[in-house]
C-alpha cells in the first residue's frame, strides 16, 4: 500500500511538535488518529521511523532520512495549491475562442484590450469560422453560436441577444428608392446567406405572417461580407445589431420597413462540452464578456 498524505502530514507534525499530542491539537485530530497514522506508515515502510519513550520521541536514523523526503513532498504540495489559489485570483493559461468572424470582429475584439488589462496571464487565442466547429477536433475551449442550438452534446451559457434588423445605405436608396411596403424587396437588390437557409426569412410582417423569405440575387457565408456589400451600396440586408452599431450610429446605414420589422432577436451563447471542467480562465472570459453583453 502506497503512504498517503495524511500520514506524512502527521509525521510530520509529530516530529516538529515534539509530541503525538502536540500534533494531534496542531491538526485538529485526536490522539489516537495520529497514532494509528504513525503506525500505518512505519507498516508500509517496514521500518521504525520514530523510538518512543517514556520521555520524548527521536528520530532514528531511517526517520531523519525519510522526514526530509516527507518535507520536501509536503512543501511540493503546498506550493501546488498555492499555485492553483493564485490562478484562481489570477487566472492563467491558454484559452480558445471561436466565433463567427463578424462576432470576433465587431465584439471580442474590442473587448480585448480591457480583458488583457484585467487577466494579463491569460493567452488568448482567437479563431474565427463561419459555420459551427467541432470543438473538441479544433481544441476549442469556447465557441460562441449566435441563434438556436441544436448539438445536445454541448453546454450553453447565455450571453444576450441581439435584434435583426433590414438596412440599406443611403447611396443605395438614393439610386434605388427606399421601399415603403414588404413586397416592394421583390423589386431590391436583396443580400441573403448561402447557408443556413433560415437566415433568408427577415423579421417582416406580410402575407408569409411574421417572416419574409426572399431570394437573394447575392450570397455570402459570413455576416461581415454581407455587410460590407451594403455599405457599398450594393443592395438591402438584414443584420444584427451587434455588427451594426456604429454604422447605423453613422447614417452609413438606415433601417428600412421599421414598422413592419418584427422584434426578432438573435440569442447569443458560448458553448463548451458538457464533460468540460470550467477552469478560472473560462469562467473569467465568460463574464466578462457576459457583463458587457448585458
Amino acid at each position: 500500500m502506497k503512504t498517503t498524505i495524511e500520514e506524512l502530514t502527521a509525521f510530520r507534525a509529530v516530529v516538529d511538535t515534539g509530541s503525538i499530542t502536540a500534533a494531534a491539537e496542531q491538526l485538529a485530530q485526536t490522539v489516537s488518529g495520529i497514532s494509528r497514522a504513525l503506525s500505518r506508515l512505519e507498516q508500509k515502510l517496514d521500518t521504525t521511523l520514530l523510538r518512543r519513550t517514556t520521555r520524548r520521541l527521536e528520530l532514528t536514523e531511517e526517520g531523519e532520512a525519510f522526514l526530509a523526503h516527507t518535507r520536501g513532498i509536503l512543501e511540493a504540495i503546498d506550493h501546488a495549491e498555492e499555485q492553483m489559489a493564485t490562478r484562481r485570483e489570477q487566472p492563467a493559461g491558454r484559452l480558445r475562442v471561436n466565433a463567427a468572424s463578424p462576432f470576433m470582429l465587431h465584439v471580442i475584439v474590442p473587448l480585448v484590450p480591457a480583458f488583457r488589462e484585467r487577466f494579463p496571464r491569460i493567452q488568448l487565442e482567437l479563431d474565427t469560422d463561419d459555420l459551427n466547429i467541432d470543438l473538441i477536433e479544433r481544441r476549442t475551449d469556447i465557441a460562441i453560436r449566435i441563434g438556436a442550438l441544436r448539438d445536445s452534446t454541448l453546454h450553453a451559457r447565455p450571453l444576450g441577444s441581439h435584434r435583426l434588423r433590414v438596412l440599406a445605405s443611403p447611396a443605395y436608396i438614393d439610386a434605388h428608392g427606399r421601399p415603403k411596403r414588404v413586397e416592394e424587396l421583390a423589386h431590391h437588390m436583396l443580400l441573403g446567406f448561402n447557408q443556413p437557409e433560415s437566415l433568408n426569412r427577415w423579421p417582416l410582417r406580410g402575407a408569409h405572417g411574421e417572416e419574409w423569405p426572399i431570394t437573394p440575387q447575392l450570397t455570402a457565408s459570413s455576416g461581415e461580407t454581407l455587410r460590407q456589400l451594403a455599405l457599398q451600396g450594393v443592395g438591402i440586408v438584414c443584420l444584427s445589431d451587434f455588427m451594426t452599431g456604429a454604422d447605423r450610429a453613422s447614417g452609413a446605414l438606415v433601417p428600412l420597413l421599421a414598422r413592419d420589422t418584427v422584434d426578432v432577436r438573435q440569442p447569443i451563447h458560448a458553448v463548451y462540452y458538457r464533460n468540460t471542467q470550467l477552469s478560472a480562465r473560462i469562467t473569467s472570459f465568460l463574464d466578462f464578456v457576459s457583463e458587457r453583453l448585458r
